[in-house]
């Protein structure tokens, strides 16, 4: 008879709220001391309101003595709870004009809110804390946990982020959210916000643990870090030891999926090169030019969070079975700027390695370009050093930077462009489709920014948004075109052109001025888009080289005003912003020094007027080799120091171009100044021509 009452006995009720669920995130762990004869949840301990916490951390109940918990479950048998209308009610709203008494479990069914700070004070749902919204909510309305719709109405189930108002979430969500995430983790998953969200969800009433995640406390999490993908996924292997064998290194080394790490191919039998590592297996190519770039916003979010693996499963698993998967993701995603992304992707430079290029002069610049670019070992991750046949200097950045700013002027004018400057679409050019000429325009163009380059700035609103989305509800106009023969035949859509309507799918009979707006909108998709499909996939494949491509679709915002400018002009102010000026320590000193800076900003200003010799964009190249501040910015940031000499009349400023630095000295006057830093300045653009 004992032994089978045993093996119907079910799990142990809590002595405080007689109920035996086991739920830790909503009731806290479940805890039983056998040889007390005692098993309680430890929130109905925390929230009880007749116990405290006596002992050490390590005793009895998480410092809840067996003695004083007892005296509270005598305490609370005689009190009865509101919702059930069972004794045993231990928790009561901490306000003391309400005498509301609830078990702990009745009390979150009757929405109570649990504080688990301080007091660990309750408060019934006439007395709870509530918040408020300042700001009408930003569509998609859903939540930010499990991405289901919410109302955005806040409640006791619907609670928002404080920080940025724009992250809602449903209370059973965020609760399940920080059990996991735990008080390291858990933050707003929009703004990234922890101190401020953490304090709200505390005091709205989610507990937040005060410990590691869980993915980081779970038994061999990260086993599979310690594997790598072996196999070579090509449709046909030339391995001869089969599709597992990888070597150290040559054609025959295994190269991963740079985005999934899951596929894997040989570099002979994807025609990899030799220092290629980079390398993106077909279905995650397909989806990230596809309509859904769910990879790509994964691998943003990875990148940005540096989430565990078991976070990165969960996180995939999750939003591959919603369809709002792709706003969630975007919402997340804080955008880099331009500098900074271009910044991470020159670490890839190696300064140990370089690659020769010979320039007879700046006319033949795309040439040698073109003629590096071409050959079988050919790394864009080595140093550029570029030397100019003619040019009896040998500064390796002062050339570099010259020939990038020539060579992206040459592909501007380069045949595979065409409509008006500073705004260029693709071109429609077989031959240049033949000789592969896209793609080495595009690779050519990305190895320019990522080595310090200036800004491209002609691409037009219409190239840039059919290479990368952006934005996306762009729409071509006649502007795309600018004045050419094509675009004033287009402003006419005259039936003499039927047979280039038709081909383009077009032809239609018009009959009302706003079908005509419509016929124009459908010519100007299929001539700057649909027919040039192939020259935009070869120009998004040289495009790639050194990862720019995939960078660029994370930040299109950001690099929008890279690619199509226009560039802006330089100013006194904007030169004054881009120098840091360094002081010397002696405060005599510094006092000839701060006389020199007016010199030096009075000087700027009448450059920028026309009232020097030298513009300003002779003295920036004066400076740093460069009449334009490149995309990545200038590394070191341009400084200015200064010197002076026992004969003003010989003193003359000097330039450290690798070290973006600038030497001026100290002069008795401002025409003094004036006159040898025209001089200098003037003299250097000479030597640059010859």
């Amino acid at each position: 008879y004992i032994s089978s009452q045993k093996s119907i006995q079910g799990p142990p009720l809590c002595s405080l709220c007689k109920r035996c669920d086991n739920i830790p995130e909503k009731y806290g762990e479940k805890i039983t001391l056998q040889q007390h004869n005692l098993t309680v949840h430890y929130f109905c301990l925390l929230m009880s309101s007749g116990i405290c916490q006596r002992g050490e951390e390590d005793e009895d109940v998480h410092g809840f003595l067996v003695d004083d918990i007892k005296k509270e479950i005598r305490r609370s048998s005689r009190l009865r709870c509101m919702k059930c209308k069972k004794v045993g009610a231990s928790v009561g709203c901490s306000i003391k004009s309400c005498r509301q008494m609830v078990h702990m479990p009745c009390g979150l069914e009757q929405e109570f809110i649990f504080q688990f700070t301080d007091l660990f004070p309750s408060f019934c749902k006439k007395h709870a804390p509530s918040q408020s919204c300042v700001s009408s909510p930003s569509l998609p309305l859903s939540c930010s946990v499990c991405l289901e719709p919410i109302e955005p109405v806040l409640s006791y189930n619907v609670l928002k982020c404080p920080a940025c108002h724009g992250s809602w979430f449903h209370r059973n969500c965020v609760q399940h959210y920080a059990h996991s995430a735990a008080m390291f983790f858990f933050k707003c998953t929009l703004c990234n916000n922890k101190d401020q969200f953490q304090q709200e969800m505390l005091r709205m009433g989610i507990y937040i643990p005060e410990r590691d995640a869980a993915w980081e406390l779970e038994e061999n999490a990260y086993e599979d870090l310690l594997q790598v993908y072996q196999h070579c996924d090509a449709v046909k292997c030339h391995s001869h030891k089969g599709r597992k064998y990888s070597s150290q290194s040559g054609y025959f080394e295994i190269v991963r999926c740079k985005l999934c790490g899951s596929r894997g191919t040989h570099r002979k039998c994807s025609n990899l090169k030799l220092y290629e590592s980079d390398w993106i297996c077909a279905d995650c190519k397909a989806a990230v030019e596809g309509k859904t770039l769910i990879y790509i916003y994964i691998y943003i979010y990875i990148y940005q969070n540096k989430c565990s693996l078991k976070c990165i499963q969960y996180i995939y698993i999750l939003n591959c079975s919603s369809s709002s998967s792709l706003s969630l993701f975007s919402r997340q995603c804080v955008p880099a700027t331009s500098p900074e992304v271009l910044m991470d992707l020159a670490h890839q430079i190696s300064q140990q390695q370089s690659t020769e290029v010979l320039v007879e002069d700046d006319d033949g610049v795309m040439e040698a370009a073109l003629r590096v670019l071409r050959q079988s070992d050919f790394n864009p991750c080595c140093t550029l050093s570029v030397k100019f046949s003619q040019d009896k200097h040998s500064n390796n950045i002062r050339n570099q930077r010259r020939f990038l700013r020539r060579l992206v002027s040459k592909l501007q004018m380069s045949e595979i462009f065409e409509g008006p400057d500073g705004s260029k679409n693709l071109a429609l050019n077989s031959k240049a489709l033949r000789d592969d000429l896209y793609f080495e325009v595009g690779s050519l163009l990305a190895l320019s920014l990522v080595h310090g380059g200036p800004p491209v700035g002609f691409f037009s609103p219409a190239l840039y948004h059919s290479l990368f989305n952006y934005p996306t509800n762009y729409r071509p106009t006649l502007q795309d075109l600018g004045d050419t023969a094509f675009a004033h035949k287009i402003r006419q859509v005259s039936f003499s052109a039927s047979q280039y309507l038709e081909a383009a799918g077009c032809w239609r009979k018009i009959r009302e001025l706003s079908e005509k707006d419509m016929l124009v909108e459908d010519v100007l998709n299929f001539y700057l888009i649909i027919r040039l499909q192939l020259p935009l996939q070869r120009f998004r494949e040289g495009l790639r080289t050194l990862g720019l491509f995939e960078q660029v679709q994370m930040c299109t915002e950001a690099f929008h005003s890279v690619f199509c400018g226009p560039v802006e002009r330089l100013t006194a102010e904007s030169v004054m912003e881009l120098f840091t000026v360094r002081f010397s320590e002696e405060k005599e000193q510094q006092e000839k020094e701060n006389t020199t800076v007016h010199f030096w900003k009075k000087y700027l200003h009448e450059c920028e007027e026309g009232r020097c010799a030298a513009p300003l964009e002779d003295l920036l190249t004066f400076t740093t080799a460069t009449d334009l501040a490149p995309s990545i910015g200038f590394h070191p940031t341009p400084s200015i120091s200064f010197f002076s000499s026992p004969d003003p009349s010989c003193a003359f400023p000097q330039s450290h171009c690798d070290a973006n630095h600038l030497f001026l000295p100290i002069q008795p006057s401002y025409e003094l100044f004036k006159k040898h830093l025209d001089y200098t300045v003037c003299q250097f653009s000479v030597m640059q021509d010859i």
